[in-house]
């Protein structure tokens, strides 16, 4: 079938990227899904900096890729082997899992060995691609590409919802609030009153905030933009710059910025016998100056944590509960609705900081 999609024709392009032009939107052609595979007509996609870290080669991936990871749709048709039925909502995860593999086996703590090949390759995570144009291949990004009016994905890279959920809220639980809060929940896993600090008040930094919030602990934000800082306000947190910060320490940091400078203060901002956890992708070159002294003196912890160390079949639907209940207002997250057209301009913003969650509406 004929769609259109947003794709990434090359990698490292200068800023800004609405001058530079490195993402076409145009039409492409996806084959029908495989066995275990989905077509989705994609509702809403967010774009998230793990998006733009492509675009500007901090995370080099094959291209012409199509890009997009945080989604929710519709199932239009389901391949063999498949349980989900045509006329489900799906929330789409960029991390398939085989269920097999010694790393699914951690439960949520490693990524799975196949899914992440996969996803470095830009196929689906049975090899497959099912992307072209012009008769050529057009990579898959992160196993979703949801840049597009429908896609093909993996149903290991997809949980359904039910229909009172709409595709807004959906999209975020599939990056943002799993990332985010399951670096709170499940990586680092604070005892009933304990404060959490969160680095970097992005969209994922922003997820975390909320599900702290929403589990009863008091939390702090740390950021440098002032708008942030007066959101985190607005939702129950205190907020303070990096400097600011620097008088208290708590028992779990999350570090969501996604810099070497973030991660060294995430840490100084922990307390002894605490947990710092971070989940933020900096530039593979990037390199943070710790004190080995403290760990072992202060009795610290340092947790990476990829996608949350979240197994979405289990977590997705306790955040909607969270949702439901009225605790977990994700709508928060929401800084602008856009259209695919205004991708280029959406990269600006989220590269300039302005932005928490951009939604492209479908």
């Amino acid at each position: 079938m004929e769609i259109t999609g947003a794709v990434l024709e090359r990698c490292g392009a200068p800023a800004p990227y609405a001058a530079s032009k490195p993402v076409s939107i145009g039409p492409l052609e996806l084959d029908g899904p495989g066995p275990g595979e989905l077509l989705v007509r994609i509702e809403a996609a967010g774009l998230c900096h793990s998006d733009l870290s492509v675009v500007d080669g901090s995370r080099v991936r094959p291209v012409p890729m199509l890009l997009g990871h945080e989604a929710a749709g519709i199932v239009v048709e389901a391949g063999p082997g498949t349980a989900i039925t045509p006329g489900r909502r799906v929330v789409m995860t960029f991390l398939p899992r085989c269920g097999a593999c010694e790393a699914c086996g951690t439960r949520g703590r490693l990524p799975c060995t196949v899914g992440s090949a996969a996803n470095a390759a830009g196929t689906l995570v049975g090899g497959a691609v099912r992307l072209h144009r012009d008769g050529s291949a057009v990579r898959h990004h992160l196993g979703v590409s949801a840049f597009a009016t429908h896609a093909v994905v993996s149903a290991t890279s997809v949980v359904a919802v039910d229909a009172d959920v709409p595709a807004d809220i959906a999209a975020l639980l599939g990056c943002a609030v799993l990332t985010g809060g399951g670096a709170v929940v499940n990586a680092g896993r604070p005892v009933a009153g304990q404060t959490v600090a969160v680095v970097g008040l992005g969209g994922v930094g922003m997820a975390a905030l909320l599900v702290a919030k929403a589990l009863g602990h008091e939390v702090i934000g740390v950021d440098t933009v002032p708008a942030k800082l007066d959101m985190a306000r607005e939702l129950g947190a205190e907020a303070r710059t990096p400097g600011q910060a620097e008088a208290q320490r708590v028992p779990l940091v999350v570090e969501a910025a996604g810099s070497a400078r973030a991660f060294e203060t995430a840490y100084a901002l922990t307390a002894p016998g605490g947990t710092t956890v971070t989940v933020g992708l900096p530039h593979p070159d990037a390199r943070a100056s710790i004190s080995p002294l403290s760990l072992t003196a202060e009795a610290r912890t340092v947790v990476g944590s990829y996608l949350g160390s979240a197994v979405p079949g289990d977590d997705v639907p306790r955040y909607v509960e969270l949702w439901r209940s009225g605790r977990l207002p994700l709508d928060r997250l929401v800084s602008d609705r856009i259209g695919l057209d205004d991708l280029p301009a959406a990269l600006d913003r989220l590269a300039a900081g302005e932005a928490l969650r951009q939604l492209i509406a479908f």
